[in-house]
């Protein structure tokens, strides 16, 4: 018996398959992976995600084809973004702790593959003295050649390997400080409203019939699709609120700007990724500013870094003059 399970919390997993039953030829023909770390076959990318129904249904259809008997437990409760985001924080802080772990043992690593070669330069003659030819140091010598080229390269390797290990740490230091920046945050809720006003969209969108004529639906049909979607509707609504109340408490503690077409204006001047511009047209989710060149540029309002208007830069400009 094998059986697909799905939950927010764990993602999509199977139980029951064991090497060389067969299975691992099947899920990998429908794009699971065997984790490692978690001993067990996953869908990618469906922790912390309502279950791809359509993956599960395939992967249960070709295994039963191949002869299994599969049980699927679907569980689209969702837990709340505050507690994926908990989690997430504590999983990333436990993988920068083992990759420093791992960037410090490389380091030692290192540093003992130079001592050894510093040890086998030593044994080398003084002075660079040349092999001499028939002589019965001869072997002596170019095995100490050997050994010490040989451990310049392990060393060299080890260097390599450290520095990797501490560029890998360094980056994922940086990963949950890069998820809560303050555009990275903005175009987070901008792509969740999106993808909720889609999704609303499918409740009242027409139905097609077998000629491909459209028609209304009808109120049980829309109620139906109403039922459907609602886990993932739930599961949008929070998140979108979740990362509004982040970005409110960015505009608050003054580390996101919050300008929006209320506050800016034509002529005024903008400063973005370091540069100011002038503001040539103020549209719903962006303004677009001269570039220096014929042509213009548009820019999300969470990318606006400062703001000065057209009358306190032509002020300052004068006084400049004067």
């Amino acid at each position: 018996m094998l059986t697909i399970t799905h939950t927010h919390e764990a993602g999509t997993l199977i139980d029951g398959t064991s090497r060389g039953d067969g299975t691992a030829e099947v899920l990998k023909a429908n794009r699971w992976r065997w984790g490692r770390s978690i001993s067990a076959w996953y869908v990618p990318h469906s922790r912390d995600h309502q279950p791809n129904v359509h993956t599960i249904n395939r992967t249960a259809g070709a295994l039963r084809a191949a002869g299994f008997t599969v049980a699927v437990d679907v569980d689209r409760t969702h837990r709340t973004t505050a507690e994926v985001e908990a989690d997430k924080i504590a999983r990333q802080n436990d993988r920068v702790n083992v990759l420093e772990a791992k960037a410090d043992r490389k380091t030692d690593a290192a540093d003992a593959a130079w001592a050894a070669e510093r040890r086998a330069l030593d044994r080398l003659p003084e002075g660079g003295e040349p092999i001499k030819i028939g002589h019965h140091s001869e072997t002596r010598h170019r095995n100490a050649i050997a050994k010490t080229h040989n451990a310049t390269g392990r060393a060299v390797a080890a260097s390599d390997a450290a520095d990797t290990a501490h560029e890998r740490a360094t980056a994922a230091a940086h990963t949950t400080a890069g998820r809560y920046s303050v555009v990275t945050v903005a175009n987070r809720i901008e792509r969740y409203g999106a993808d909720l006003r889609r999704l609303d969209r499918q409740i009242t969108a027409p139905v097609v019939d077998a000629n491909w004529n459209e028609s209304d639906p009808t109120p049980a049909q829309q109620e139906a699709r109403r039922a459907r979607l609602a886990p993932r509707r739930a599961e949008l609504v929070d998140q979108i609120a979740y990362w509004e109340s982040v970005r409110a408490e960015q505009i608050a503690t003054g580390k996101a700007t919050g300008y929006d077409r209320s506050t800016v204006h034509k002529g005024d001047r903008v400063k973005v990724r370091g540069s100011w511009h002038e503001v040539v047209r103020v549209n719903p989710k962006t303004v677009s500013v001269t570039t220096g060149y014929t042509w213009t540029d548009t820019t999300p309002y969470a990318e606006i870094q400062e703001l000065v208007t057209a009358a306190d830069w032509a002020k300052a400009a004068t006084e400049h003059a004067n």
